[in-house]
């Protein structure tokens, strides 16, 4: 993330964004175009099964999880012997697991003759540092799961709260580095401060400088926030009603920008790409 420099231009500035986007951002030609930069197109027979729920990669024995592009077919992905969902052509699959390196979520089984993309997680990296706005796309296809997710079930709860841990997206130095590119960012609260609001429009994401904030989703505590963490990013991807409200239990720093932004961190370092994307991966199997 040594990278980041924001007294070079990235490029010519194109329009603003938020004047011009549309809600959904997924676009199946550019998710084709990025898996196809660095892996190939494979069969798979009806029938096969293409990942395990509970399975883990493992990289001492080389076996590495992977995340997946449907060229053709329909993939059924099921957990607890349910199913859960369906995978038509031009989708993602299998993301979660890629990028948190969690045990998979779900079992995934060829509906139909298919053909997929793999990569595993060098692939995707290298991928990523041609095409880093690709990581703008991903967040949003993984925010629609959690979305979903969260609207069938019942978030957080008394078991989940005593488990809680802070979560930390950035290390010592990574923020050190984000704290001085964003100086002009900085913002503080007092303890019990409502900054982000369940429902509300958002339009800045967070990154925690220092002290705690708490999560909570219809008044249910989901998740504690500390030193390196982030929070609203996901209105921000996709310009959606804030998911959750979050309160500061301590004074705390943080810094605080807009999606523009967010663009141009994305662009300079994918290595803040995959970090927010592992992020989001673990929001979501947390919540």
């Amino acid at each position: 993330m040594n990278e980041l420099d924001f007294t070079k231009p990235v490029g010519p500035r194109k329009p603003s964004v938020e004047a011009t986007a549309k809600p959904s951002i997924y676009d199946p030609a550019m998710a084709a175009e990025f898996f196809g930069s660095v892996g190939k197109p494979e069969p798979v027979a009806k029938g096969a099964t293409i990942f395990a729920e509970n399975e883990k990669g493992n990289r001492l024995l080389l076996r590495r999880d992977k995340m997946y592009l449907l060229l053709d077919g329909e993939v059924t992905l099921t957990a607890k012997n349910k199913v859960i969902g369906k995978i038509g052509k031009g989708e993602i699959f299998g993301e979660m697991a890629s990028i948190s390196e969690m045990p998979r979520s779900a079992t995934a089984v060829a509906k139909t003759p298919c053909r997929v993309i793999a990569l595993d997680d060098g692939q995707f990296q290298s991928a990523l540092r041609k095409k880093p706005e690709f990581a703008l796309m991903l967040m949003s296809v993984m925010i629609g799961r959690m979305r979903h997710a969260i609207g069938l079930q019942n978030p957080g709860g008394p078991a989940s709260e005593g488990k809680m841990k802070e979560s930390a997206v950035f290390d010592k130095s990574a923020l050190a580095i984000l704290a001085r590119a964003l100086s002009q960012t900085t913002v503080r609260y007092e303890r019990n401060k409502v900054i982000v609001k369940e429902g509300q429009a958002g339009v800045m994401m967070y990154v925690v400088l220092e002290g705690r904030l708490a999560v909570s989703i219809r008044g249910k505590l989901v998740e504690r926030i500390g030193a390196g963490g982030v929070f609203g990013e996901m209105a921000l991807v996709e310009r959606t009603p804030r998911l959750a409200t979050v309160t500061s239990e301590t004074d705390c720093g943080l810094l605080a920008f807009g999606r523009n932004t967010l663009l141009d961190l994305i662009k300079a370092s994918p290595d803040f790409a995959v970090s927010l994307l592992g992020a989001v991966s673990d929001r979501a199997r947390f919540i």
